[in-house]
């Protein structure tokens, strides 16, 4: 008889737990992205050590995350702004939906002139829900499932999805709710309120386009403020309509320009920092008081232990002046910053915070990218059924915040930019490249002269020793490989202007340099 009761007990324990998970009200998800954050400008290291950047940023609200989810130290993006951005809204690599570069205005270019390479007719007026409308992506936007399966979906800050002109410029047309500051922008004209971020009535300036912003012209206050002022509005009123939200945070911050954030100022010109760089990390830690004060609000209206807090950047950090220090050594351990596809380029801070479901202070060193969010947040939203215009390339990664021990080592990321980014001003490293990772392995292909390098990223993370010549064998594998992948997705490559001819494909390459 104990026996039965005992049985009859856990039976009853297992329904009830089961329907109070039903019957659990869905997460709400917010999605905290920043703009040209590098992987080392921030306290919290995301390396098996401290190093001399982490001591020079004070960002105690990413530490404060790390310690209350999971820490993710292969997390990456695209080299540039906005196919990160249309990669994420889609869930499409870049090499696949085609916005290789950073848009700005209706049909309009933005890459540098060249005298050996033109880029390819790259989709330059980003994604579209209209598959009518030229040079863009027919996407379905990840903002307009969620909303279709009753979020309330917030857009703050930095959208950059379309070019002025197109309908991916207002996010609104993307399936957001609410739209606060989100445009065709790429960075911001001011920073400060009372400079009314810009905005000049005589003319227009992409820059400056920041819809709701107005109340706060003319003010004493920070944008990275008065954006987090507005967020927290919004889910007000997601509350109050008893809505899931879902928030894309989108801080313009740490973008150039580097305006000095007075807040945090003084602090690195106390620590006898050149006052660009000063400036630039006050952005920083003015972004980090944003994640801090919408931890607080989260915790006072007692929503954080259901709400998923995702932390990201879209391309690797800015690495040239007026940066303090050379070309190229912001990102120190990493090689290169943003517009190239050596890891400081494309390797990005990432924290996911899941009460109930990450592991508090938990490191994961799975290698996830940026088109991965689109699957990832349905599946934390609880949305199973849902049509897309578009194949999503993404893979979700909530097995690997559930089981920290999962790996993959068999999955491909591929990044494609054939395009150029800033000409041989800052290097020729920073255009015209194509890239793979398998595992530990990583080929990078030069396209202007059709160079491959080859590196060992478990031993190797500085990719000071191209092992392209010692291990022919790998290298040919990768190059067939990244062919493949790039044939299936109809990836595009730059054309010789001389010829109008296509430059090879990588495995061409291979067999050449053999």
């Amino acid at each position: 008889m104990n026996n039965f009761l005992k049985i009859t007990t856990a039976l009853l324990f297992c329904g009830a737990a089961a329907m109070a998970q039903q019957n659990k009200p869905r997460p709400n998800i917010i999605f905290f992205i920043v703009d040209d954050m590098g992987w080392q400008d921030t306290s919290e290291p995301f390396w098996d050590s401290v190093t001399t950047a982490n001591g020079k940023f004070r960002t105690p609200n990413m530490q404060r995350l790390a310690k209350a989810g999971m820490k993710f130290t292969n997390a990456y993006a695209t080299s540039v702004c906005t196919p990160s951005r249309v990669s994420f809204i889609s869930g499409m690599n870049a090499a696949h939906h085609r916005v290789t570069n950073w848009t700005s205005r209706w049909n309009t270019s933005t890459d540098a002139k060249d005298t050996l390479l033109a880029p390819p007719a790259w989709n330059l007026n980003g994604v579209s829900p209209d598959p009518k409308q030229e040079r863009s992506v027919y996407a379905t936007p990840l903002p307009q499932v969620l909303k279709d399966n009753g979020y309330y979906t917030i857009m703050c800050g930095k959208a950059h999805f379309g070019t002025y002109g197109s309908i991916g410029k207002d996010p609104l047309n993307l399936g957001f709710t609410k739209n606060i500051a989100g445009s065709a922008a790429g960075h911001p004209a001011s920073y400060f309120g009372e400079k009314n971020f810009g905005y000049n009535p005589e003319k227009y300036i992409i820059q400056a386009d920041m819809p709701g912003m107005q109340k706060y012209y003319g003010q004493n206050i920070f944008l990275s403020e008065a954006l987090t002022k507005e967020a927290m509005l919004a889910m007000d009123t997601a509350r109050i309509q008893q809505q899931p939200f879902f928030l894309y945070m989108g801080h313009y911050a740490v973008h150039l320009p580097f305006h000095e954030d007075p807040r945090f100022l003084q602090k690195y010109l106390d620590q006898g920092l050149p006052r660009p760089e000063a400036a630039y990390a006050a952005l920083l830690e003015g972004m980090d008081k944003s994640l801090g004060d919408i931890m607080d609000y989260l915790d006072a209206n007692h929503l954080t232990d259901n709400t998923i807090l995702i932390f990201m950047s879209d391309n690797g950090g800015y690495s040239h002046p007026p940066r303090q220090g050379g070309h190229n050594t912001q990102n120190y351990p990493l090689k290169g910053g943003k517009g190239s596809l050596y890891e400081g380029g494309i390797r990005e801070p990432m924290m996911v915070r899941w009460n109930g479901v990450t592991t508090p202070g938990s490191v994961n060193s799975q290698y996830v990218i940026m088109e991965d969010f689109y699957p990832t947040i349905l599946e934390m939203a609880g949305v199973k059924k849902y049509k897309t215009v578009q194949t999503v390339d993404g893979m979700s990664f909530v097995k690997n915040l559930r089981n920290n021990q999962l790996r993959d080592n068999q999955r491909t990321l591929v990044w494609n930019y054939p395009n150029n980014w800033a000409g041989g001003n800052l290097g020729e490293d920073n255009s015209f490249l194509t890239a793979v990772r398998q595992g530990k392995w990583k080929l990078i292909y030069f396209h202007k002269n059709q160079r491959l390098e080859l590196y060992d990223l478990d031993s190797d993370i500085k990719e000071e020793h191209d092992l392209a010549a010692k291990e022919p064998g790998k290298t040919k594998e990768l190059a067939r490989l990244l062919t493949a992948r790039l044939k299936a997705y109809n990836a595009q490559l730059p054309t010789y202007i001389s010829t109008g001819k296509t430059i090879p494909y990588p495995d061409a390459v291979a067999q050449i340099n053999r």
